[in-house]
C-alpha cells in the first residue's frame, strides 16, 4: 500500500544534514491538461495512458552543479516501463521492472546544471500503447546542485493569489468605485478582479475553453462560511434588481452570499471598465450595485444589485486581485493590468487613487514565489503564476501618475444622490 505524507516547503539551508530532496508527485503538473493521466493528492501520478502527456515537476535552484535524479514509480509484479526524464535540455532514459505493491526507482543518472534558477523537470513515457506507464509517486533528486534549493511540497498546486489594496483617507463615505482592467493573459480558470471591498467584489473569469463571465457578488451578514441553508433570513442579501440575460444565485464555501454572472467574452487586451456603488437606504441596510461598460454595445449595463443587512454605511476596504481558482494550470503565467481607479464620495466628489500595496495569500508566502506587482503603461499590473524569478515583496507599495480621466466626465449609469 502506497504511504504518502504531508509535506511542507524544504530548503536544504535549514536541514543541512538532508542530502536528498523528494518532490511528490502531487505537486506534479500535467501538459498537456486532459484525459491522458490524472493527478492524485494521495496517490500522485495515476492513470497515466497517453505517452503525448508529459509529467512536470518544477523548482528553484539556487546553485548550478551537479544533480542526480530518479523516480518512485509503481507497476505491476514484472511489468516493465521505460521513461525519459529532462531537465533543462538535458534528457536521460530509464526502464523499470514492475515489484507490484512496492514502488521502485527509474535511476535516470547525473545531469549538469549550468545555471541557477526556476528549472523544469518533465517526464515522459516511451512505452507502446496498451503498456503500463507505472503510477509516478515522486521525483528523487540529490547532489551539489540542490543546496538552498526550493519547491513546492503541497498538493496545493494554484499560483497564490495576488491583491492590491487602495488606501482611503479614514472617515471617507465611498459611494462609488471605478476601475479599468485589462486581461493580459487567458489561461483557464482565471478569475481578474477589478473592484473589491468590505461585502464583495466584481470582475471576470475564464470559466472554460469557450465560456467567460462577468461576477458580482455580494456577501451575507454572520460568520457561517460553507452553508447558505444555514444562514438566517435577517443575515442574508436579496436581490434587488438585474441585467438582462444575468443569472442570479446563491454562493458558498467562502463566506456565503448572492451570486450574478453574465455569461459574456470579454477580450483579453482590451480594457474593461467596472463600476460599484453604495447606497445607504436606512441605518442597518445598504444596497450594493455592479454595473459593466458593454464594449460591444459602448454602454453601460446594470449585472445585478443587493440589498445588504447590517450596513446602513458606505463601501470600506477597497482592493482588486487576480486568482487562480483552479489549481489544475498553476503553473501557467496570469496577468492583469488594474488603472484608472477613482472613488466618489457621498457628496459626490470623485477622487483618483493612485496607490496601492502589493499582498498575497498563503499560498504565496513560503510555497509559491513565482508572484509580483508593479507599474506597466501609468497602471498597476498583477501577475502570478509561470515560476519566474524575483517576487514582490509583501506589503510593498506602488504609485502610479495621475490619469486625469475622472468618470464625472463619462456617460455613467444613476449614481447614489450626493449628500
Amino acid at each position: 500500500m502506497k504511504t504518502f505524507f504531508a509535506l511542507s516547503i524544504l530548503t536544504l539551508s535549514s536541514l543541512a544534514s538532508a542530502a536528498e530532496i523528494t518532490v511528490p508527485a502531487a505537486t506534479a503538473y500535467l501538459e498537456p491538461d486532459g484525459e491522458g493521466a490524472r493527478v492524485s493528492e494521495k496517490q500522485g501520478v495515476v492513470r497515466w495512458t497517453d505517452k503525448n502527456t508529459s509529467v512536470l515537476w518544477y523548482g528553484e535552484l539556487k546553485h548550478p552543479g551537479t544533480l542526480k535524479a530518479s523516480v518512485m514509480v509503481s507497476l505491476p509484479e514484472g511489468r516493465e516501463s521505460t521513461l525519459q526524464l529532462t531537465i533543462g535540455e538535458q534528457a536521460h532514459k530509464a526502464t523499470v521492472k514492475g515489484s507490484g505493491a512496492t514502488a521502485v526507482a527509474a535511476d535516470f543518472g547525473e545531469f549538469q546544471i549550468a545555471n541557477a534558477g526556476y528549472t523544469s523537470f518533465r517526464l515522459e513515457s516511451l512505452n507502446d500503447a496498451g503498456k503500463p506507464f507505472g503510477d509516478i509517486e515522486s521525483l528523487v533528486l540529490d547532489g551539489p546542485a540542490l543546496a538552498d534549493a526550493h519547491f513546492n511540497m503541497k498538493p496545493r498546486r494554484n499560483a497564490a493569489s495576488v491583491h492590491l489594496s487602495y488606501p482611503v483617507e479614514p472617515d471617507t463615505k465611498v459611494s462609488a468605485f471605478y476601475c479599468e482592467m485589462t486581461g493580459v493573459e487567458e489561461p483557464l480558470w482565471t478569475y481578474y478582479m477589478a473592484c473589491g471591498w468590505h461585502r464583495g467584489y466584481f470582475g471576470m473569469q475564464v470559466n472554460s475553453p469557450t465560456e467567460r463571465r462577468i461576477i458580482f457578488s455580494v456577501w451575507d451578514s454572520g460568520s457561517e462560511g460553507i452553508d447558505r441553508d444555514k444562514v438566517d433570513a435577517e443575515n442574508r442579501v436579496t436581490l434587488v434588481d438585474k441585467g438582462e440575460g444575468v443569472y442570479s444565485g446563491d454562493f458558498g464555501n467562502e463566506g456565503t452570499g448572492g451570486h450574478s454572472h453574465l455569461k459574456f467574452p470579454w477580450k483579453t487586451g482590451q480594457k474593461q471598465k467596472f463600476l460599484v456603488t453604495a447606497e445607504p437606504v436606512s441605518d442597518t441596510q445598504t444596497v450594493y450595485t455592479g454595473y459593466y461598460f458593454r464594449p460591444d454595445l459602448n454602454e453601460w449595463m446594470l449585472i445585478s444589485s443587493w440589498k445588504a443587512p447590517k450596513e446602513g454605511k458606505y463601501m470600506r476596504g477597497l482592493y482588486s486581485f487576480s486568482e487562480n481558482f483552479i489549481g489544475r494550470n498553476g503553473n501557467v503565467v496570469r496577468k492583469a493590468l488594474y488603472g484608472n481607479q477613482w472613488i466618489r464620495t457621498a457628496g459626490g466628489e470623485w477622487k483618483e487613487i493612485t496607490t496601492a500595496k502589493f499582498s498575497h495569500d498563503v499560498t504565496g508566502k513560503e510555497d509559491r514565489l513565482d508572484r509580483f506587482m508593479g507599474l506597466e503603461g501609468g497602471q498597476f499590473f498583477l501577475s502570478h503564476g509561470g515560476f519566474i524569478e524575483g517576487f514582490t515583496k509583501y506589503g510593498t507599495p506602488f504609485t502610479r501618475e495621475p490619469s486625469g480621466q475622472s468618470p464625472a466626465d463619462m456617460k455613467l449609469p444613476p449614481l447614489p444622490a450626493a449628500k
